[in-house]
């Protein structure tokens, strides 16, 4: 290996370390965030629904596209939302292809006898996808205020008197709830799910809101007022996260946005890994998408300070961390390498050493989000420890694919919609083997990623000859996590 390849490999590697960096203390600043904040919602301006003068009138939008296994239980848990009738009306805005339109038809008939406003509505074509279905209904919408659920979320039946009231502030343009996990504990990759998630809705949420810093309505489980939407350009398809692109348009033009961390909205988990590839391959290319849409607009913004531009910046970039730690990932063998033959590098691998403390403020952040959900007793302690490195070990193993995800975005390359297969499966005894939504493809990326674990085994290995063990811990991970994601590709088992 030359000189010149060896400058290259370490420049490259630094950087991705010290954005990875960047973006942990950005995570350990909304953690000062979350714990300082003080529940502003006691004092928070509401409406009083015991009058009826002050009951606005809200609009429930549906939007779904082939959902066979979970619209019953949907369309039945709406039915139960406690809110006056004369003020609610229910959007079915389904875009299915398949013969679950002829159940829903039935069903949404059924409901419409027993007095609820609720209307099964249909387009000729998915064009925008579900921006473009939530676009189709607002046209109609009677609602002055707008609340979103996807199929596989059952919110409780006094959501609505939870959250409607903060739109008193008329400032407000947004009110979003924390996702709730019916099947958490349902296997390994829901454990690990749940457990990105709670972070994003506790950490990452609240840190933000609390200091006016731009947050994101999440697709689901939140609440909109039209006219927020309409001032902000209404609901636009050319991202596939169209929730973060409408939510920082929205802010950009100073409506503020309130999330509720006390508020949850329980919804299903995705039980197999190709759904979760799917998943996390549309968030992740989306938030690129919208990283190319929105920045420079955070960046020359005149009305938000410098620390909301950062944190919006470091939101933005949040995918675009798996492309970084997936380059260092790449990178870690040759730098082993480089370390050994060129000794004049040493002083820069010792400084290199100090970004392990990335991981160490992930590890604590975590910790906090995990005891808001689940405790802070010692067992609950010791669960987390287990949890945080199976999480962290699959994360990595989701890398190659969460990057190719990120490139796509960042070069603008189009890909249609795909909505994440539901289940409506909570428990081990209940099988998902039928469901007639999941692929039979497999993925084009696990031979690449049999060949990753298999290059982090060698690095396992490379670590004996040349003496060097500092490596072998974040080797093994990366070895572990590539082996999962392609074992449980290969078998399709959740």
């Amino acid at each position: 290996m030359g000189l010149t390849i060896a400058y290259i490999i370490i420049a490259i590697y630094s950087i991705a370390l010290l954005l990875i960096f960047f973006y942990s203390l950005a995570q350990l600043n909304l953690l000062i965030n979350y714990l300082g904040y003080k529940k502003q919602n006691q004092n928070a301006p509401k409406f009083n629904l015991m009058d009826p003068r002050e009951i606005p009138m809200v609009t429930i939008q549906l939007p779904v596209y082939n959902e066979e296994y979970v619209m019953q239980r949907l369309l039945e848990n709406i039915a139960k939302i406690e809110y006056p009738k004369s003020k609610l009306e229910i959007q079915v805005l389904d875009d299915s292809t398949d013969d679950s339109v002829v159940d829903t038809a039935k069903w949404v008939k059924e409901l419409q006898e027993t007095g609820l406003d609720i209307q099964h509505i249909r387009r000729e074509n998915r064009q925008g996808f579900k921006a473009g279905a939530l676009k189709e209904g607002l046209k109609i919408a009677k609602g002055d205020f707008v609340a979103i659920f996807d199929a596989d979320f059952l919110p409780d039946s006094d959501w609505l008197k939870k959250t409607v009231v903060y739109f008193k502030d008329p400032e407000i343009g947004v009110v979003q709830t924390r996702w709730g996990h019916i099947n958490r504990d349902y296997s390994v990759l829901t454990k690990i799910q749940a457990f990105a998630l709670d972070a994003h809705f506790t950490l990452e949420q609240v840190g933000r809101n609390a200091k006016g810093h731009f947050i994101n309505f999440n697709g689901t489980a939140g609440i909109w007022r039209k006219e927020c939407i309409l001032d902000a350009g209404n609901w636009e398809g050319d991202t596939l996260t169209e929730d973060l692109d409408l939510s920082y348009r929205a802010q950009l033009k100073n409506w503020k946005f309130k999330y509720l961390e006390d508020v949850e909205t329980p919804a299903e988990l995705p039980v197999v890994i190709s759904a979760a590839r799917s998943q996390q391959f549309r968030w992740n290319k989306g938030g690129a998408e919208n990283f190319r849409k929105s920045v420079w607009s955070v960046i020359s913004a005149k009305n938000i300070s410098f620390k909301t531009k950062f944190h919006g910046v470091m939101h933005l970039l949040n995918s675009s961390m798996f492309l970084c730690v997936f380059i260092v990932a790449i990178l870690s063998i040759p730098t082993m390498w480089i370390k050994n033959m060129y000794p004049q590098f040493d002083l820069v691998f010792d400084a290199l050493s100090f970004f392990i403390l990335s991981t160490v403020i992930l590890f604590v952040c975590y910790w906090f989000t995990y005891k808001s959900i689940q405790g802070s007793s010692f067992d609950n302690f010791v669960d987390y420890i287990k949890l945080f490195f199976t999480f962290f070990s699959v994360a990595l193993g989701f890398s190659l694919h969460n990057s190719i995800a990120v490139l796509e975005g960042h070069i603008g390359k189009r890909s249609e919609f795909v909505r994440t297969p539901k289940f409506n499966i909570n428990s081990l005894t209940e099988s998902w083997k039928g469901n007639k939504y999941l692929t039979k493809k497999l993925s084009p990326n696990m031979l690449l990623e049999f060949g990753l674990m298999l290059y982090f085994l060698y690095g396992m290995y490379l670590a004996i000859p040349l003496n060097d063990f500092g490596l072998f811990p974040f080797h093994f991970m990366l070895f572990i996590g590539f082996g999962f994601v392609f074992f449980k590709s290969l078998t399709a088992r959740a």
